[in-house]
């Protein structure tokens, strides 16, 4: 919905571009506002911006007036409006049991399923609803975010790969419990704004066995779901915590989630760094990172997250937009594109100085 500037508040989610004189949105769209925001939004003074309905703490936005009555024609393209509204909602149920954790309380694993299992399905039935998750989480909220979003890109890693319902849905709450150790960390090293000292960091490494002592006597969890709790940040060349164990002594559940989570915490905001973006981070991950993560659990992260049928319009790093041509299984996040402003086919296979920062549509 369109509203006036005036009547923007922190925590509103954009939904379209604010755009200015430059072929770069001053603001792009699924940005939480923030108060630095607004002042950019004052200081090129931009009248009316457009946003959800929902802020990002699950809350309803109700202006004081719309600008005009939302186009019915785009109903179709705002059915991700509902998924958010539940996301955001279940974001604030999962901080809840955090905070329970934090207090001694132990896991409830049935409001954990009844967190998460109605977000699977929802991205099952249409997977491009997990795309932009990222974008709502912040430095301050990540430890919320981060869980969910990691269960739910495990039980799409673990379909992709044909593994059954039972297996799928063990896997996803392996994904949503791995870092529920976080909650035995000190919190002023969670929130810790500097660097973290070799001890904290050492602290922060525990938080696997932390996760499988707080999980371990939950009898829905399979012993193999208990085990990829635990082996989260194992890698399969023995780079990983906390055992350093490598190759076959890693369990497929737990080679899924080490790759939804380390993709996710990658694309995100965190205290000590920025977001980095999608597309960047999946070849990083396929190729800085080889030897690391299991090709296969790769591959599948890829069909989830960089699916770009022809026609797919995107925008890259250089604020131009593209429309997807062709796309070949080696090449995904690397299609081959025509630029919209100029016309120009342009192979981003050979371009390795521009990304594609966005899927617009």
């Amino acid at each position: 919905m369109k509203i006036n500037v005036r009547d923007v508040e922190e925590g509103c989610i954009l939904d379209q571009d604010v755009k200015g004189m430059v072929s770069l949105p001053i603001i792009p769209k699924n940005t939480v506002i923030q108060g630095i925001h607004i002042k950019v939004l004052q200081s090129f003074h931009i009248e009316e911006v457009s946003v959800e309905k929902t802020k990002a703490d699950g809350t309803p936005f109700n202006p004081k007036q719309t600008v005009e009555t939302e186009d019915r024609s785009e109903q179709p393209k705002r059915m991700y409006d509902g998924f958010l509204k539940v996301y955001l909602n279940k974001v604030q149920e999962f901080k809840s049991e955090f905070h329970n954790w934090q207090s001694g309380m132990p896991v409830s694993i049935s409001k954990i399923r009844n967190i998460i299992l109605p977000l699977l399905e929802l991205v099952e039935q249409t997977p491009k609803n997990i795309s932009h998750l990222h974008r709502y989480s912040s430095k301050n909220d990540y430890l919320y975010h981060h869980p969910l979003a990691v269960g739910l890109l495990s039980g799409l890693i673990a379909k992709k790969l044909g593994l059954d319902t039972g297996k799928k849905l063990q896997v996803t709450l392996a994904g949503v419990l791995a870092d529920s150790g976080m909650a035995k960390i000190p919190v002023s090293i969670l929130t810790k704004q500097t660097a973290l000292t070799e001890t904290e960091f050492k602290e922060i490494k525990m938080h696997p066995v932390y996760s499988y002592k707080m999980v371990k006597d939950i009898s829905l969890l399979k012993p193999e779901t208990k085990l990829a709790i635990f082996q989260h940040h194992e890698r399969l060349d023995d780079s990983g915590y906390p055992t350093g164990e490598k190759n076959d002594k890693i369990h497929l559940f737990s080679q899924i989630i080490a790759v939804a989570d380390v993709f996710h915490a990658m694309i995100s905001e965190r205290i000590y760094r920025g977001r980095q973006l999608p597309f960047q981070v999946l070849e990083q991950i396929k190729e800085d990172h080889f030897g690391k993560y299991d090709i296969q659990v790769v591959q599948a992260l890829l069909d989830v997250t960089a699916d770009l049928p022809i026609g797919t319009i995107i925008r890259l790093t250089n604020g131009e937009t593209g429309e997807v041509m062709f796309t070949t299984k080696e090449n995904m996040t690397r299609p081959l594109i025509q630029i919209k402003q100029t016309g120009e086919i342009m192979d981003l296979a050979k371009r390795r100085d521009l990304f594609i920062e966005e899927v617009i549509s």
